[in-house]
């Protein structure tokens, strides 16, 4: 039986829930601010005029030495330990455009990077920055080039910055797997513009630049061509700052790519000086919100006339018009998926489009517009077209194996499963049969990516409190073990089921890994949705169940209140945290476990 603390907790949690939409009818969430986000805003404009955007710098200069941690580092967000890559951004900032209001911070950053590094060497925080990421070089180059542009590696630090080959940008984008770029799918605009940079920088003795290389004037054209209406690339301030200060420092500061992402940037600060990570995940926090809100059962535990909430059906509509209907010239992506933003900066990925089948699926859930299904099909096709050979999923491009974040991975492929599941009754007779071949494939994928232990690992998701890996089992564990049931193969989800009853914490809460890593509210409600979905007769299951949701509602005020935690990845690692998650996974999980018990 249902108890009143839940059910006060899940009516509480909704209320909050449907009072985040905004004026438009959907969800948008909020990202959290970002120090490096601001640093990188910083040093762009800056290099752009810094007598021009004088008081944004100066803004922005004030809030990362407002928020420096105590120990003299910053971290990805407010909440996040120092590390080193944002530490060594900040440093470099203020360094250079914080001006008289920023020598302590400057010198307790000195600190910090010399305690970590072992010396301000240019060459040794160099080869520091260069081991932290290997082969990948999406975001070691930039933090190096930024360090140069500031002066923070010295007279010739530009040789210290690693060449890119940002002539390959030319190719056919077709060929870009076989390339073997040293950067991930979705980093072409920093290929192309901290290559060049680079190139014409030279080895940084001097400063007069080398001669404009012969394939600039097509790269060039290409940049502005994948430039998106918004100016900024991939609605990130780190992506479209470090393009703009490359296109700076190669000599192109008239470039039209430089004025539309200073427009950018400016659009997007808040109010307190700061950017955020990125402008909104706005498509995601929506198809989130839908999924929750549709399990919920009403007062007499029964299903109700399939209206989840006033303007449902604007909803659905919006979401229809977030589908790429045209192939994308960021990353030659063809029409059919979703990206995580409403904005033009957004790239189709196979977290979003699976999301937005199932949302659809919910608003819908006869069938009975055209419309939607013919969106479905093709997101289902997109799905499809996307699967690597080894039967997993990859977020952006097919083929990318060689790099991190591009390789398949369980979240994204457990996911994608669950999408297919649900639309596979309502398709052709072609499309069934590629979807019964895709789930083979995707299923010996995860069985192969399962651990001894019988967990799973996620791509985009992690705790920062493992400091070793920072990976988060709880996340992954918990979305492919759901997708397993979902699909009605609880043999196995067996595994997974039992390690999160094996790793729910002492509190009764859960982090990602047992009494190593702090309880979390969207830890333990995801860990809660999935176990509630385990088989009703489980004593251990309801045990742990009772537990984490004393916790949860204790931890949320009785649904009232709702602390984030940074557990999101962002591009390179890049840690966030977002308002929608914590109240997102709550209606979930108590819906779930009301369901489980009604």
């Amino acid at each position: 039986m249902t108890s009143p603390l839940l059910l006060e907790t899940l009516a509480n949690a909704r209320r909050v829930l449907l009072d985040d939409r905004n004026h438009a009818g959907h969800w948008e969430g909020e990202l959290s601010t970002s120090a490096l986000s601001t640093a990188t805003s910083i040093v762009a404009l800056g290099t752009v005029d810094a007598a021009a955007y004088q008081v944004s710098i100066e803004r922005a200069c004030a809030w990362l030495v407002a928020h420096q941690n105590a120990d003299g580092g910053w971290g990805d967000t407010t909440k996040s330990f120092s590390n080193i890559s944002t530490t060594l951004l900040c440093w470099s900032a203020l360094t250079r455009f914080g001006g008289e209001a920023s020598p302590v911070a400057v010198e307790k950053a000195s600190s910090w990077i010399r305690d970590y590094v072992g010396s301000l060497n240019p060459r040794l925080i160099a080869e520091t920055v260069k081991a932290r990421y290997g082969k990948d070089r999406t975001f070691s180059v930039p933090i190096l080039m930024l360090c140069a542009i500031c002066g923070t590696l010295g007279p010739a630090g530009w040789g210290l910055v690693l060449p890119l080959p940002f002539q390959l940008a030319v190719f056919p984008r077709a060929w870009f797997a076989i390339l073997r770029l040293p950067v991930v799918s979705y980093a072409l605009p920093a290929l192309i513009a901290i290559g060049y940079a680079r190139y014409r920088r030279g080895s940084g003795r001097g400063t007069r630049l080398r001669k404009p290389h012969p394939f600039w004037p097509k790269l060039s054209t290409l940049l502005t061509t994948i430039q998106p209406a918004s100016g900024g690339f991939l609605e990130a301030a780190p992506l479209t700052g470090f393009v703009t200060m490359a296109l700076v420092a190669a000599g192109e500061s008239e470039h039209p790519v430089v004025k539309k992402s200073v427009e950018f940037l400016l659009r997007t600060v808040r109010g307190d000086g700061s950017w955020p990570i990125d402008t909104n995940l706005a498509t995601w926090a929506t198809t989130l919100a839908v999924k929750a809100l549709a399990i919920a059962p009403t007062e007499d535990g029964k299903s109700d006339d399939q209206t989840l909430f006033d303007g449902q059906e604007r909803v659905l509509n919006w979401l229809l018009r977030q589908q790429y209907r045209e192939v994308h010239p960021f990353t030659n992506s063809p029409p059919g998926g979703w990206a995580w933003t409403d904005l033009s900066g957004g790239v189709p990925d196979a977290d979003d489009t699976p999301a937005a089948l199932l949302a659809l699926a919910v608003l819908d859930p006869a069938g009975e517009r055209n419309d939607v299904r013919a969106a479905a099909a093709a997101g289902v096709r997109w799905l499809l077209d996307l699967q690597n050979r080894d039967g997993g999923i990859p977020t952006f491009c097919r083929g990318w194996g060689a790099l991190p974040f591009d390789r398949s991975s369980p979240d994204l492929t457990a996911h994608t499963l669950r999408a297919w599941h649900v639309w596979r009754p309502h398709l052709p007779a072609e499309v069934q049969e590629r979807i019964d071949s895709g789930v083979k494939k995707a299923l010996c994928f995860l069985e192969r990516q399962r651990r001894s232990d019988g967990s799973w690992s996620p791509l985009w998701f992690g705790n920062q409190h493992r400091l070793a890996d920072e990976e988060n089992p709880t996340y992954g564990t918990a979305k492919v073990a759901l997708a397993f049931l979902q699909i009605g193969r609880e043999d196995l989800a067996d595994p997974g089921l039992a390690w999160l009853r094996e790793h729910q914490n002492a509190d009764g809460g859960w982090g990602s890994l047992r009494d190593v890593t702090p309880s979390t509210i969207e830890e333990t409600a995801l860990a809660m949705s999935v176990l509630a979905g385990a088989p009703v007769d489980c004593a251990a299951t309801n045990e742990v169940l009772a537990r984490g949701e004393k916790w949860l509602c204790e931890a949320t005020k009785k649904g009232t209140a709702f602390e984030p935690s940074p557990i999101g990845f962002y591009f390179a690692r890049l840690w966030y945290f977002e308002k929608a998650y914590p109240v997102v996974w709550t209606v979930e999980a108590l819906s779930r476990v009301s369901k489980r018990r009604g």
